[in-house]
C-alpha cells in the first residue's frame, strides 16, 4: 500500500492568512516586551459601542439564547439586515435572501462554494484581499488575477476584465471600497462594470464590508443597485466587523437569490450550525441602531489617513496614492527594492517587510499577500500616537536607502 501524505492536497495547498500571520508575529513580539508597532491587521482600535455590548449582556441572560437557533440566522436579525441593506445599498431583499455567517470570511467561502464547479474561473481585481483566492481554490474554482497598479488608482477597467474573460469565467468578484488598497470606484465606474458583467451573463459577488468608510466626498455605490441588469445573479457580502468595531464578535452575512441562500444555508447547517446567539443579538443592536459610532470613528480614520499618506510620500522611493475608502494605505515601494537599507538589499517587498520588522520593529504586510511584489499595506486603524511613531520609524529607516 503506497504511503500517503498526512495532510490532504486540497488543504495543504492553502496559504496561511498573511495579514493574520503578520499581526500574530507583531503581537508576539509586543507580548515579549518589544515596542512593536503593528500596521498589519485591519482592525479598528476603538471598543465596540456600549449599546451593542449591553444588548449582548442582556441576551446572555436569556435562557432561549443558550440553545440552538436556526442555522441561517435569527429571524429578527435577518429582517434587520434586509432593512439595513435597503437603507444603505438601496437594494430590496426579503429575510429569506439573507444568511447570517460566522464573520465575513465564512460568507466569502460559502458564496464561492455554492456557485463554483471545479475549473470555473473567477475574475479577481488585484491587489486583492488575501483570503479571496484561497477561498476560490478551496471551492474548486480558479482565481484569475486582473491587476490594476497605482498609475490607475488600483481600479480595474472593463477593457482589462474583457481581456481576462474566457469561456470558463463564471463570477466577477467586485470590492469597493477595497481592501487592501482603499480604492473606491465612482458610481459611473460601478455601473459600467456591472452592466458589462450582466452582458456576459456572469455572477457578481460583491463585498460591501467597508461601505460606510469613504472619504473626500466619495460615495459608496452598490453594484447591485447601480446595475439592475444583473437581476438575481448578484451576491452581497457584508458584516458588522469594520463599521461597528466588532471584529471579534464574528457576525457577517451573505445576501442573494433564494435558491443560492437556501443551498448555502444547507452547507452551513453541516459546517457550523448557527452563529453564536449572543453575537447575533449584538449585531441586531448594531444594524438596527444609528450610525453615530461609525461617523465618529470615520473622523479619526480620515485624520490618520491623511497623516499616513503624507508621511509615506515624503520617503524617497515610496509612492502612495491617497485611498478614498476603508482604512488602508497601499504604498508602492518598488523604488526601494535593490537598494541598500540597513546593510541589506531587499529584492522583494516580502524581504523589505521582514527587514523593517527586524530592524525597526514595525509590522507591515508585503504585496505578495495581495498579488504582485513591490508594495506594502499599512492599516491606519490604530491609535494616532502609534501611527506617528511607526511612520516616523519608517521614514528614518527607509530614508537611509542608497
Amino acid at each position: 500500500m503506497p504511503a500517503t501524505a498526512r495532510i490532504s492536497q486540497r488543504i495543504a495547498a492553502i496559504a496561511e492568512s498573511a495579514t493574520l500571520a503578520v499581526d500574530a508575529k507583531a503581537k508576539a513580539l509586543k507580548a515579549a516586551g518589544r515596542p512593536v508597532i503593528g500596521f498589519g491587521a485591519g482592525e479598528p482600535d476603538f471598543p465596540t459601542p456600549d449599546y451593542i455590548v449591553e444588548a449582548a449582556i442582556a441576551a446572555a441572560r436569556q435562557p432561549k439564547f443558550h440553545r440552538y437557533s436556526p442555522a441561517g440566522g435569527l429571524p429578527e436579525l435577518k429582517q434587520a439586515v434586509a432593512e439595513k441593506t435597503k437603507r444603505d445599498s438601496g437594494y430590496e431583499v426579503e429575510p429569506a435572501q439573507v444568511l447570517v455567517t460566522n464573520g465575513g470570511k465564512q460568507a466569502v467561502y460559502e458564496s464561492f462554494a455554492t456557485l463554483l464547479d471545479p475549473g470555473d474561473e473567477v475574475l479577481v481585481p488585484t491587489p486583492y484581499w488575501t483570503t479571496y483566492p484561497e477561498a476560490i481554490r478551496l471551492a474548486g474554482g480558479v482565481p484569475v488575477e486582473v491587476f490594476a497598479g497605482p498609475e490607475q488608482g488600483y481600479l480595474v477597467t472593463v477593457d482589462q476584465l474583457e481581456a481576462a474573460l474566457t469561456e470558463r469565467t463564471k463570477i466577477l468578484l467586485f470590492v469597493s471600497p477595497s481592501n487592501p488598497t482603499g480604492a473606491v470606484y465612482s458610481p459611473e465606474q460601478v455601473a459600467e462594470i456591472g452592466k458589462w458583467a450582466a452582458s456576459k451573463d456572469l455572477w457578481v459577488i460583491t463585498d460591501e464590508i467597508y461601505e460606510h468608510l469613504t472619504y473626500d466626498g466619495m460615495p459608496f455605490t452598490s453594484i447591485a443597485t447601480a446595475a439592475p441588469e444583473l437581476g438575481d445573479k448578484v451576491v452581497i457580502l457584508n458584516g458588522v466587523a469594520k463599521t461597528y468595531a466588532m471584529t471579534g464578535w464574528r457576525v457577517g452575512w451573505m445576501i442573494g437569490p433564494k435558491d443560492v441562500i437556501k443551498a448555502a444555508t444547507n452547507m452551513q447547517s453541516h459546517a457550523t450550525s448557527n452563529v453564536a446567539n449572543v453575537s447575533q443579538m449584538a449585531a441586531l443592536a448594531a444594524v438596527s441602531g444609528p450610525l453615530t459610532a461609525v461617523d465618529e470613528m470615520k473622523v479619526a480614520f480620515d485624520r490618520r489617513r491623511k497623516a499616513m499618506v503624507t508621511a509615506l510620500n515624503e520617503i524617497e522611493g515610496v509612492e502612495c496614492p491617497t485611498p478614498k475608502g476603508a482604512f488602508y494605505a497601499y504604498a508602492d515601494v518598488r523604488g526601494l527594492l535593490g537598494k541598500e537599507i540597513g546593510g541589506v538589499r531587499p529584492a522583494t517587498s516580502a524581504e523589505l517587510a521582514s527587514l523593517i520588522l527586524d530592524k525597526v520593529e514595525v509590522a507591515v504586510v508585503p504585496g505578495e499577500a495581495f498579488g504582485p511584489s513591490g508594495y506594502v499595506r499599512l492599516s491606519y486603524a490604530l491609535g494616532d500616537e502609534d501611527l506617528a511613531t511607526g511612520v516616523g520609524r519608517l521614514q528614518e529607516f527607509l530614508g537611509t536607502a542608497k
